[in-house]
């Protein structure tokens, strides 16, 4: 073997080491020193390995102190103009999202498109544990119907939980549901008639923009920043046009940017909404997904006015099969408990049961503390493949929590193009397309990092980053 070809190889492993989170961010690699000793090379080829990290930007120097691993990519993602708030309108694109999720969810391909946790990070057989249990020693109940509001030991740990994110809320004003976008669904509803105009944010969530189609609702995309979240300025300029019935947003880590939007700002926006008398519809369901626990609450600790109805679930953290997520509607909560009555009465009963055993057994603190960590050494991960791998010019979000990447490829680069090619080569991702009532996002895409970063997944990112390199060439994709 050549030195190159030694200097190459010493440079490959380390980099596998930085991506699966051996050396964090920040964190100081060996020293050329230690690594010559170590593999019994030349301190010339150590040198040689790390420039060559360097130039991928995995690696710092620091003068007089060693080689660190980069502390965030060196990009960012761009924040759609204000200037281009566009017009109220129709959801036009359902039948797209449903075409591209079908798609995206076939057997076999590898799950980049999905904002769902990868089975290694559920509480799998905990969950177990608890709902054999239930269904062992209180099956009369476990498997008659639940009425709503639901199980009362769970909308008390609910509450309890609820203190985490800011919000002091007796277990009475809690209403179990079948998941956020139920939560969400039933408070549109109750607020809204077909016809009416509701803002979101832009990109927006894509089952939100699903949803407005379903009841026939008006949307109207408010830009937002990858980092600070939603403009409230042009949200005010919206307001004066337009009458808006009611904003639903994410206030920490929105999907897709995984912006959280500041406390202060937070204030600010519950006031314009006040002065407009817009409803405020807070989707929080990545709330305790956020790296750092405390310097930012639910948007919904600020409300003193009965302005904001919280949603939420365990979709993110413990199970998208368990369908448990949870409504604090306020003055509304009365329409909520009387639609849910009729219509879904209440989530699984067995399930209520079997989470809330969990919840009182305390292992969710503990598991909340590992899939953080976890997440956080994919995301970093996944951004230095995405900066290593994607086309020159390729932007991207550095977000504080989830698992969730937003990525701005180069203009030319048409990302529902690009997920086609990628599902032929058993890759799925989700296409900025499905993110917007508009053109606006049709060079972006979604990526979930909510899954194990190890060789397959890193060969993932490198297909998909091929690809978009011939798109941006406008040429044919050779087979990988």
């Amino acid at each position: 073997m050549t030195n190159l070809l030694l200097y190459q190889r010493i440079a490959q492993q380390l980099a596998d080491d930085i991506r699966r989170g051996v050396y964090q961010p920040g964190e100081r690699v060996p020293s050329v020193r230690k690594m010559s000793a170590q593999l019994n090379v030349s301190h010339a080829t150590v040198l040689q390995a790390y420039a060559n990290l360097e130039d991928q930007g995995l690696i710092r120097a620091r003068p007089q102190s060693g080689f660190y691993v980069h502390q965030t990519p060196a990009l960012t993602a761009s924040t759609p103009d204000i200037a281009r708030v566009e017009r109220p309108g129709m959801v036009t694109r359902g039948s797209i999202i449903q075409q591209i999720l079908t798609a995206t969810r076939r057997e076999g391909v590898f799950p980049l498109g999905a904002a769902a946790p990868h089975i290694d990070y559920l509480p799998v057989r905990a969950l177990h544990q608890q709902l054999a249990k239930v269904t062992r020693f209180h099956s009369p109940r476990a498997f008659s119907y639940m009425f709503s509001p639901g199980f009362e030991p769970l909308r008390r740990q609910v509450a309890i939980r609820m203190r985490d994110a800011g919000v002091a809320v007796d277990p009475s004003e809690v209403v179990i549901t079948h998941g956020c976008v139920d939560a969400i669904n039933m408070i549109l509803r109750v607020v809204t008639r077909p016809g009416d105009l509701i803002a979101t944010e832009s990109p927006a969530y894509y089952g939100l923009l699903q949803l407005a189609d379903l009841l026939g609702l008006k949307v109207i995309e408010i830009p937002s920043d990858p980092t600070t979240g939603m403009s409230l300025e042009a949200l005010q300029l919206a307001a004066n046009q337009w009458p808006i019935k009611a904003l639903v947003l994410t206030a920490r880590l929105s999907n897709p940017l995984g912006g959280s939007m500041p406390d202060e700002r937070q204030k600010q926006l519950i006031k314009l909404a006040t002065d407009y008398n817009i409803q405020i519809i807070e989707d929080d369901i990545y709330g305790e997904l956020m790296f750092e626990q405390g310097p930012v609450k639910a948007l919904k600790s600020h409300d003193r006015n009965g302005r904001v109805v919280y949603c939420s679930s365990f979709t993110k953290t413990l199970s998208p099969g368990v369908r448990i997520g949870w409504i604090i509607a306020g003055k509304h909560q009365e329409d909520v408990q009387r639609l849910q009555t009729f219509t879904t009465h209440s989530a699984c009963s067995v399930t209520q049961m079997g989470v809330a055993a969990y919840l009182e057994n305390g292992g969710y603190d503990r598991h909340l503390r590992y899939i953080r960590q976890e997440y956080r050494k994919n995301l970093t991960a996944f951004q230095l493949a995405v900066q290593q791998y994607f086309p020159e010019g390729t932007q991207m979000t550095r977000p504080n929590g989830g698992f969730i990447l937003w990525v701005s490829l180069p203009a030319k680069v048409n990302t529902k193009d690009l997920h086609l090619r990628a599902l032929r080569q058993g890759i799925s991702v989700a296409p900025g397309l499905i993110f917007s009532n508009t053109e606006q996002f049709n060079h972006c895409l979604r990526l979930t990092c909510g899954v194990p970063w190890n060789r397959e997944a890193e060969r993932a990112v490198m297909t998909l980053g091929m690809l978009a390199k011939q798109l941006c060439q406008d040429v044919e994709p050779i087979a990988v």
